[in-house]
C-alpha cells in the first residue's frame, strides 16, 4: 500500500512554478528521503499534502484520502513538524501537550513525558526562554507523541547536535519497523544518507530521481585515489573510460570510479603504482549532479 500518493501534481504563485507534473509514490512503512535544494518545492508538496494550500493541477492522496476534500480527516492520522516551527511564548511542553491532546481528543500527557525523558527536554520551560534546540526537541515530541501512521519532517534536524540527531534516526527506525512512514524532507544528502531507505529529488519544482540509495549508491561509483611511483622516465598512463581524473597532483590522482572494482584492479596491475585507495560511493557529487543539471537533463 501506498501511504502517499501524487499524480501530476502542480502548484504556481502566479508566473512563479511551485511544483510542476510531481509523480511521488511513497509505500507503507518506508522511511522516504524528500530532497532538493533550498526553493525547490518541497515545502509546496508538503503543504499541498497536508491541505494547506489547493493544487493548481493533478491530485494528491494520502492513506487512500483526498488530500484537499479530506485534510481534516488526514490530519488525525499524520504527525508533522514544519520546517519554520513556532511556538506562543508563553507556551511550555505540559501545555502544549494539554493543547494538542485536546485537539486530538486524546491524553498524551503519559506519552509525552516519555518522549521528552528520552529526548532531554524540561516540559517545564516556556517557548520564550528555550534555545532552538530546545523548541525543535519540543516540535518533534508533539509530531511523534501520538504515533501517527505517517510522520512528516520538514527539515527536522536543524539545531539538533550529532547525538540528538542520532537519537531521533533510531527513534525513526523503530516506528518504520512497526509500519509506520517518514517522510523526511531536507536539502542535504547528510541527514537522509544514514536513515532513508529509498529519496526523491527535487530540483526548480520537477521530479529528477526517485530511487533507492542502494540503486543511488551503484550509481555513483566509488572515489578512487591512486598514487604512481616515481619512475623517472615514467609518466603516468592515460585513464580508462571507467575512471575519471578529478584531480592530478604530482604523482597522484582522485578519481571517480564508473566500472566494477575488479576491472580496474585489472588494469592497475601491471602498472607502477605505489598505492590506492577506493572509498565508498561519493553519493555527495552524485547529489550535486542532480541539483545542477541543466533543464534539458530532467530540471
Amino acid at each position: 500500500m501506498s501511504v502517499i500518493v501524487a499524480e501530476n501534481l502542480s502548484k504556481r504563485y502566479g508566473r512563479r512554478m511551485g511544483i510542476e507534473e510531481l509523480d511521488l509514490s511513497v509505500p507503507e512503512g518506508t522511511l522516504f528521503g524528500f530532497l532538493g535544494p533550498n526553493g525547490s518545492g518541497k515545502t509546496t508538496t508538503i503543504r499541498i499534502l497536508l491541505g494547506f494550500l489547493r493544487a493548481g493541477g493533478g491530485s494528491a492522496r494520502i492513506l487512500g484520502r483526498d488530500c484537499w476534500r479530506d485534510s481534516h480527516r488526514i490530519k488525525r492520522d499524520v504527525g508533522y513538524l514544519p520546517g519554520d516551527l513556532r511556538l506562543y511564548s508563553w507556551m511550555n511542553g505540559h501545555g502544549a501537550l494539554r493543547i494538542f491532546g485536546g485537539v486530538r481528543g486524546l491524553d498524551l500527557a503519559a506519552a509525552g513525558r516519555e518522549l521528552a525523558e528520552r529526548f532531554g527536554l524540561d516540559l517545564t520551560v516556556r517557548a520564550r526562554s528555550m534555545s532552538r534546540g530546545m523548541r525543535q526537541k519540543l516540535g518533534l515530541i508533539l509530531a511523534l507523541v501520538h504515533e501517527p501512521k505517517l510522520l512528516i519532517l520538514d527539515e527536522p534536524t536543524s539545531s539538533l547536535d550529532p547525538l540528538m540527531q542520532e537519537l531521533l534516526n533510531e527513534h525513526l527506525r523503530s516506528l518504520a519497523r512497526r509500519g509506520h512512514t517518514v517522510f523526511f524532507s531536507s536539502h542535504t544528502l547528510s541527514e537522509v544518507e544514514h536513515l532513508c531507505d529509498r529519496v526523491a529529488i527535487l530540483r526548480e519544482g520537477r521530479l529528477v530521481a526517485d530511487e533507492s540509495l542502494e540503486v543511488l549508491r551503484r550509481r555513483a561509483g566509488r572515489e578512487v585515489i591512486i598514487r604512481w611511483k616515481a619512475e623517472p622516465a615514467t609518466p603516468p598512463p592515460s585513464p580508462p573510460p571507467f575512471l575519471r581524473v578529478r584531480q592530478q597532483q604530482d604523482r597522484q590522482w582522485r578519481c571517480a570510479l564508473a566500472g566494477p572494482i575488479a576491472e580496474l584492479l585489472a588494469w592497475l596491475a601491471p602498472l607502477p603504482v605505489d598505492d590506492v585507495v577506493i572509498g565508498r560511493p561519493d553519493l555527495e557529487s552524485l547529489f550535486r549532479s542532480y541539483y545542477s543539471r541543466q533543464a534539458g537533463a530532467g530540471a
